[in-house]
């Protein structure tokens, strides 16, 4: 999908169509006020002051078809420059823009464009005309309190696009229903996975049944992969002595992006939002020998961000998360290769998952920035070449970006680019000299000499709660077998002739270890069908009085129309088979 706010045409394209959407609806609705109309990525918005009018999704036809008569009459679009005070006389009678006009600067240049009988302020540019402006469409209304303050006014938002041509429009409309048809919190509530309410908090989703299967198979399948390789899991606290951050220097470096302290008997303690202090601390337990090294530290572990309202998205960004977090302590000859081996283990994961569409990360610090990154040259500059040589070594294709390191180190950051919307980071892996040190972290090397290790953070399904949404969005919610939270669903045709080897045949499923569901009631086949493609469970049973006579099943896969039948044993294989190869 384009990033609208990132391409200049379409840029300022949109923002002239706000102008348009502001001036249709004056003209519709007189006493109508303006805060401010931006460029988002996907589109425009105007935030609007109606009084007691409430626009409903029912009134956006109108307000474009004044839209489409303004555009047809063609005015040209003209710019006037204005100094403050007359500025201020202009809009005396708009109390929206006299509060931006004031948080000017005097030596701003302000300026507002005019096109026909509706002027705004505005800093531009605009296209030339308003003839230009034909192909757009207002996709919904929403509130929004005035400057996001929920103490101020609500206004009401309207959300529109507009492209140069009807094809793109028409594209990228399709792609936003296709992005709602895939959002993983629609799917999340349709399915029954996982929650949210405001009296628990914003930001804090809850997993139901369902949904904690599906979290709890992704725990099993990476915590599995893992002790293979070696991994030593731990388990820590949610809270840390404030001291702890501020020996790691998250405190410093991270604040604003953590929980209020908290003060308990004398002592100040913060919800973590990582847990590398943590880690640190269980390595500094006892002393370590060369031989011991190196020492791969795991968790599923529970931490907390204090994310900006707007940001927070389900369970893809949320207040609380689970990370799939690891630490590994290496020699500094052990960099390269316990680099490859995380490497590997991503892409292992990737080909799992069937995840083809990604892009790799060289993140580094911008050396101009000593606010955020901790202040050592030497390191940063041993670090980033340390990374650099591996990943031209491991002959892995990525892109530099400035600025994007963590502030103790360079990082791999491995991006997948989802069926809708922007590429996130999944997977990461960090190279850090600095935490170590803080911490004073030693192990006894073979000369005899304490010496510093070097950690690798390392994160492969990034958080359990933003892979999950991922793979939701990517399958619509359509899960692969071993991965869904109800894998069969056994249907009687008739519940007088066929329950009872129904019941037979969920008791023999349910034995060899699936997660199976019977549907006896007193409903028609063809309903029952529907649902069970409804709720996307892989295998659908069909059992009808030839199945009873040859004590066979009958199946239907997700997405299919061909039914199969087999013996019950055949299809515990078939199942078996299924889940044991991920697929």
């Amino acid at each position: 999908m384009i990033n609208i706010k990132e391409d200049k045409d379409l840029n300022i394209l949109n923002h002239s169509c706000a102008h348009l959407m502001a001036q249709a609806v004056k003209h519709l609705y007189p006493n109508a006020k303006f805060w401010v109309g931006p460029v988002i990525e996907d589109g425009f918005y105007y935030d609007i002051d109606l009084g007691d009018i409430v626009i409903k999704e029912e009134d956006l036809p109108n307000i474009e078809k004044e839209m489409k008569k303004i555009s047809k009459d063609g005015k040209r679009i003209i710019r006037h420059e204005l100094s403050k005070n007359e500025a201020l006389e202009m809009f005396k009678d708009d109390p929206y823009k006299i509060d931006l006009i004031n948080n000017m600067d005097d030596s701003t240049v302000i300026s507002c464009y005019t096109q026909g009988d509706f002027t705004d302020l505005c800093r531009g540019p605009h296209v030339e005309t308003v003839k230009v402006i034909k192909h757009f469409k207002l996709l919904k209304v929403s509130g929004a309190y005035f400057k996001g303050d929920s103490k101020n006014k609500m206004l009401q938002r309207i959300y529109g696009v507009c492209f140069t041509n009807e094809e793109d429009l028409t594209k990228h409309l399709h792609m936003l229903e296709e992005a709602k048809a895939r959002d993983h919190r629609k799917l999340g509530k349709e399915l029954e996975l996982f929650m949210t309410d405001d009296l628990v908090g914003r930001g804090l989703p809850m997993f139901l049944p369902k949904g904690y299967i599906v979290w709890h198979e992704l725990e099993d399948y990476i915590r599995n992969k893992e002790i293979k390789l070696g991994y030593q899991h731990v388990l820590t606290p949610c809270v840390g002595n404030l001291e702890l951050y501020k020996t790691s220097g998250h405190f410093e470096h991270y604040r604003e992006n953590m929980f209020p302290i908290m003060e308990v008997d004398g002592e100040s303690f913060v919800l973590r939002p990582m847990n590398c202090p943590h880690h640190m601390m269980i390595y500094s337990s006892k002393l370590h020998s060369y031989k011991d090294l190196p020492i791969r530290i795991g968790e599923i572990a529970h931490d907390f961000r204090y994310e900006a309202s707007g940001a927070l998205k389900g369970i893809e960004r949320g207040r609380h998360f689970c990370q799939n977090d690891a630490h590994l302590f290496v020699t500094k000859e052990q960099i390269k290769s316990e680099f490859k081996n995380v490497v590997d283990l991503i892409f292992e994961v990737y080909k799992d998952f069937n995840i083809t569409d990604y892009r790799c990360v060289l993140s580094l610090r911008d050396p101009k920035d000593k606010e955020k990154y901790h202040p050592d040259d030497e390191m940063w500059d041993k670090a980033e070449n340390n990374l650099r040589e591996v990943l031209n070594d491991l002959n892995i294709e990525y892109t530099e970006e400035i600025g994007e390191a963590a502030f103790y180190g360079p990082k791999l950051d491995v991006n997948v680019k989802p069926a809708v919307g922007g590429e996130y980071t999944l997977s990461t892996c960090q190279l850090d000299f600095c935490l170590p040190a803080k911490f004073d972290l030693k192990y006894v090397d073979k000369d005899g000499i304490k010496k510093t290790p070097v950690v690798l953070h390392r994160a492969i399904l990034g958080s359990l709660d933003r892979f999950m949404a991922y793979i939701i969005e990517e399958t619509k919610g359509a899960l692969p077998v071993w991965l869904s939270p109800v894998q069969i669903n056994v249907i009687p045709v008739n519940n007088e002739y066929h329950l009872q080897y129904a019941k037979e045949v969920y008791e023999q499923l349910k034995d060899a270890g699936f997660r199976v569901e019977i549907d006896d009631r007193e409903e028609k086949l063809g309903y029952k069908m529907r649902e069970s493609v409804m709720k996307k469970i892989p295998y659908s049973i069909i059992l009808g009085q030839k199945e009873v006579d040859d004590k066979t099943i009958s199946y239907r896969k997700y997405g299919s129309e061909e039914t199969n039948t087999l013996s019950c044993k055949e299809f515990i294989k078939l199942i078996n088979d299924k889940i044991k190869s991920k697929k």
